[in-house]
């Protein structure tokens, strides 16, 4: 008796196999990786800078020619000297081409009247728009220059307008990055994401329109837009890296600030930027919502639509994938908890 019990009290206990460390990568590789890495971010991003200012230039430009028929032929002859500069589009009358400008059809028009040539040019779609107009058509001698719908008087060359591009993808970005540090999911995410873009449409606007005049719309638009801008970028990055994970925030942000910004055209216009880079700038955040807060602030909403669209399939979709990523991460939960308890 005495022996089995020594026997049982002296059996040896049976411990599970530790698992192999897992090797650490060697301190070259590490090296390696930020010899090639940064050069290659570095160049990328100069090319995504550089690149579209470097090439500035007119291509398939709106702009509209009216008058006699004849005198109209002349004028069109004229600018098509400048090879791919310009995409012409005949009217009426003057008045006819005003409302094309007012409509953002155009960016401007040659008028050609009985009382001599007219150039109408619309400082508030582009400042540098309306000087290049002016260099190409008013350095003849008696053509009249009319800035049919003008900048404001605060901000005559549109570098405000121009400035807000960059401060909104990163309010977008930052909001974004938050909501996914913090660990919100599901409909919370999607609170505070909506909550946070209104917040800054509703400061945004309070600023550029109210504090500093370089916005003269409808408020409630101009901060609907600026919400909107907001909402479309830190959607994005909280949609993407609820599927991926916290990669999904630098990969958004690359997006956003080495396509987006360069090639959203707010500082001259999408069709100053070399193909296709003014293309693929309309259709992300920065393009579109430059585009639209002039539509909204200077043109009454005019060619707001498509821009208006544009971001809302970003908030829109980037949301959804912040709900699809709680879906999936509650669906995958239970297997993982009962294979804990198995183990």
């Amino acid at each position: 008796m005495r022996t089995a019990q020594t026997t049982e009290r002296e059996a040896p206990t049976q411990t599970s196999p530790e698992a192999p460390p897992t090797p650490s990568p060697s301190p070259s590789r590490h090296l390696i990786a930020t010899l090639v890495l940064v050069p290659l971010i570095a160049a990328l991003a100069l090319w995504a800078f550089a690149w579209p200012a470097a090439r500035t230039a007119p291509r398939d430009l709106p702009l509209g020619v009216a008058g006699p028929s004849a005198a109209v032929t002349q004028v069109e002859g004229q600018l098509r000297e400048h090879k791919g500069a310009f995409e012409l589009h005949r009217y009426a009358d003057e008045a006819a081409a005003r409302d094309a400008i007012e409509d953002r059809d155009v960016y401007g028009a040659v008028v050609v009247t009985p009382d001599g040539t007219k150039l109408l040019t619309a400082s508030a779609a582009s400042p540098v728009v309306a000087q290049l107009l002016q260099q190409a058509v008013a350095q003849q001698p008696g053509v009249k220059v009319v800035d049919v719908v003008a900048a404001p008087a605060s901000d005559p060359r549109g570098a405000a307008l121009t400035a807000s591009v960059l401060p909104l993808a990163m309010a977008g970005m930052a909001a974004g990055a938050v909501v996914t540090m913090l660990g919100l999911a599901g409909l919370p995410a999607v609170v505070a994401l909506l909550g946070s873009a209104a917040l800054v449409g509703s400061v945004g606007a309070g600023i550029a329109d109210g504090w500093l005049g370089v916005l003269s719309g409808d408020w409630w638009a101009e901060a609907g837009t600026l919400s909107l801008a907001t909402l479309a970028v830190s959607a994005a990055v909280a949609g993407v890296s609820a599927l991926v994970g916290r990669a999904g925030i630098g990969l958004v942000s690359a997006v956003v600030m080495l396509l987006g910004n360069p090639f959203s055209g707010a500082a001259s216009a999408p069709q100053m930027l070399p193909a296709p880079a003014g293309a693929i700038g309309q259709w992300l955040p920065p393009g579109a919502s430059a585009t639209l807060l002039r539509s909204v602030s200077f043109f009454d909403g005019a060619a707001a639509l498509t821009p208006a669209l544009t971001l809302a399939w970003w908030a829109a979709i980037g949301l959804g994938l912040v709900l699809l990523g709680t879906a999936l991460k509650k669906r995958t939960a239970p297997g993982a908890r009962r294979s804990a308890a198995v183990n």
